[in-house]
């Protein structure tokens, strides 16, 4: 298994005060950005789940796979999936990523969640979007739990910024999903990302519950998070599918020689391709192997499960992911789309009401570029043009 917790023999500042760092960010940050933006073009009535998901695992794959080719020191750049494309509609919360013969089919009218994530050289791009499957007007609960959702998202950009703590993020929240008569997801977690690290210690919670407390957090310069809003227009609690789980991630800290031959084999693809974050059985070469690996890999704790949630049926979940990047020049967020088609798709009869939010959703979403304008207009201007530049290269 290849040691990625060791970095100090090249003494490596793997944080974004390194810019080739944030340069390698940007980089899966562009790829995932394709390839969400082709799944969901992929997600129409009839479409089958499991082939959209291997579309869009694929893209990421062809795509990391053209860049960062050279050796450094000898070893080759570790590129491609950081966690598995997912496909997840309705009243199912997250991590349905099928096997070919276990899939279903996308209808008209399904709130579709795609969630999916990158990385070069560990350093990971996350993103995820909701979209209504077909062309129709939708004014139902569907649009309520949309809106909140990408309200949310639009307030938590404003909020991840230097000096702010998690709670306000959470907070923000709670009050503009009431105003969509919605609740956040219990369980959801927005982590800070490190150097082959998906779900890092600093974390904010989308909802706080009494069996589950994290620490209150300041956001620091340099730092990286990946922000995840699920939002439903249920009770905000997920209960697992009677479906296959296929969403897994090595366990680091345990080992246990397997007894069967398959179930070593598939240790062994898992360690050398994945030794560090999630995969999707369907990314293992063998699909037998992955079936009878896993149940034994389990068994051992040797993986780390992605469950399947659902809410109770009927109701509907939606999900916004974007990465971010804490720079000296402000919050700058490297993936994520825009609302696009579903800005006059999806109406909702409720609106932000909360007053604070609705002026924080009012404000910029890089306020600290604004205050240099009020300072120094002409100068933050070529400042600005001199930034472009350097983003088209």
């Amino acid at each position: 298994m290849s040691d990625h917790g060791n970095e100090s023999e090249s003494e490596e500042i793997a944080d974004l005060s390194n810019p080739d760092v944030t340069t390698k960010y940007r980089a899966a940050g562009d790829i995932v950005q394709k390839a969400l933006q082709k799944v969901m073009e992929a997600c129409v009535a009839d479409a089958d789940i499991a082939a959209v998901c291997e579309m869009g695992d694929k893209i990421m794959e062809e795509e990391t796979g053209k860049l960062y080719n050279k050796k450094v020191k000898d070893k080759k750049i570790e590129k491609g999936i950081a966690f598995p494309t997912c496909v997840s509609v309705n009243e199912v919360l997250g991590h349905y990523s099928p096997m070919k013969g276990e899939s279903k089919t996308l209808q008209a009218g399904d709130v579709a969640k795609i969630d999916l994530a990158c990385h070069i050289d560990g350093f990971i791009a996350a993103a995820a979007h909701t979209v209504i499957v077909g062309g129709d007007k939708v004014e139902d609960r569907r649009a309520d739990a949309i809106m909140a959702a990408w309200n949310c998202a639009e307030a938590a950009l404003r909020l991840v910024q230097v000096g702010n703590t998690n709670t306000q993020v959470t907070e923000a929240f709670g009050k503009i999903s009431d105003d969509f008569k919605c609740k956040p997801v219990q369980g959801v977690l927005s982590h800070q990302m490190k150097k082959f690290v998906i779900d890092g210690n600093k974390v904010i919670m989308g909802v706080e519950a009494a069996e589950e407390k994290v620490d209150e957090i300041e956001f620091e310069m340099n730092e990286v998070y990946c922000i995840d809003v699920v939002i439903s227009t249920g009770e905000g609690k997920g209960k697992e599918c009677e479906v296959r789980h296929t969403v897994y991630k090595r366990a680091a800290d345990t080992s246990y020689m397997l007894k069967t031959q398959k179930a070593r084999q598939f240790l062994s693809e898992v360690n050398k391709r994945f030794p560090a974050l999630p995969f999707s059985l369907r990314n293992i070469e063998d699909e037998q192997v992955a079936r009878v690996g896993v149940s034994e890999a389990k068994r051992h704790e040797l993986l780390e499960e992605y469950p399947v949630l659902k809410e109770k049926e009927g109701q509907f979940v939606a999900q916004f992911k974007f990465t971010v990047l804490l720079l000296p020049g402000g919050t700058k967020k490297i993936t994520g789309l825009g609302l696009g088609d579903l800005e006059k798709q999806v109406v909702s009869a409720c609106s932000v009401q909360d007053e604070d939010m609705k002026k924080l959703l009012a404000s910029s979403a890089n306020p600290k570029k604004q205050k240099k304008k009020r300072k120094d207009e002409k100068d933050e201007v070529k400042e600005e043009g001199k930034e472009e530049g350097k983003e088209e290269k």
